[in-house]
């Protein structure tokens, strides 16, 4: 009677104990007030293989390519609620350099995010005009083309790079000063500071799959983007681009046509809280 007595009272007071717990766990995921951080992870594909440099793949147009360089800039990070309510990152703390070769700059962090639930992303890819004419004081870390952006930054043309992406196909012409068959597409252009040019920038917006949303809350682990970027969508949609026939890509009108196709290369997976 004695252990039947024990063990009762032993399982009231695991229930309550449980219950108490997981009350504490829901007031505390129901507690909008603070802040907490976001991550932000971005896994590069070549379709639906994971991007390997010096890998073969085939583009749209049924050419064969290996990739040695894909970099990229997003930029002005927008967090958005269900109910449209924004939180845009500081604008200093909103410039990110990816790189392929340097995994550390495939993670991003952003800080003093406002509790809520997050459904969507945006940004931009690229860096805005104003930011590029900013005196090169304000032009730091990631932005500092002496440094970071070295060789993501157009002296001839004082704009950054927004995407720049290099490698060699069979398809390609044979470059006469190294006799490789290289293709590259280095665009940039925010639409001019003395003179007008093409403007390239471009901003996309990004729902988070199947209804989930990102949950920031004060003390809680930071919820973590999961996107996917397809660097074979740079090549297809709306237009397929061949490398036999525009092997080159720098501050022309066909530089147009790359960025209207990588726009959409950028997709959510899924999201961790």
């Amino acid at each position: 009677m004695k252990k039947q007595h024990f063990l009762l009272t032993f399982a009231l007071l695991f229930g309550a104990f449980i219950f108490d717990a997981c009350k504490k766990d829901h007031d505390h995921d129901d507690d909008l007030t603070g802040v907490g951080d976001v991550e932000i992870e971005f896994d590069h594909r070549a379709g639906t293989d994971a991007l390997v440099f010096g890998s073969e793949y085939t583009n749209a147009a049924g050419e064969k390519l290996k990739f040695t360089t894909f970099n990229y800039f997003v930029s002005n990070i927008v967090l958005i609620k269900g109910d449209g309510t924004e939180f845009v990152v500081p604008r200093n703390d909103s410039y990110f350099l990816v790189k392929h070769d340097e995994p550390s700059t495939r993670a991003i962090k952003l800080s003093n995010v406002p509790a809520g639930d997050y459904s969507k992303l945006r940004f931009t890819i690229g860096v805005d005009s104003l930011k590029s004419v900013s005196d090169i004081s304000e032009r730091q870390g990631v932005l500092d083309p002496a440094g970071a952006a070295n060789g993501m930054y157009w002296s001839w043309n004082s704009g950054y790079i927004f995407v720049k992406v290099e490698g060699t196909s069979p398809a390609a012409p044979i470059e006469p000063g190294s006799g490789e068959r290289i293709f590259q597409y280095h665009t940039g252009l925010y639409g001019g500071f003395t003179t007008p040019t093409l403007n390239n920038l471009k901003t996309v917006t990004l729902d988070i799959p199947h209804g989930d949303v990102a949950k920031v809350r004060k003390g809680h682990h930071s919820p973590h983007f999961h996107l996917f970027v397809d660097i074979l969508e740079m090549f297809k949609n709306p237009t397929n681009i061949s490398v036999a026939s525009n092997p080159t890509s720098h501050g022309g009108p066909f530089s147009k046509t790359v960025a209207d196709n990588y726009a959409d290369m950028f997709s959510i997976d899924h999201v961790h809280n």
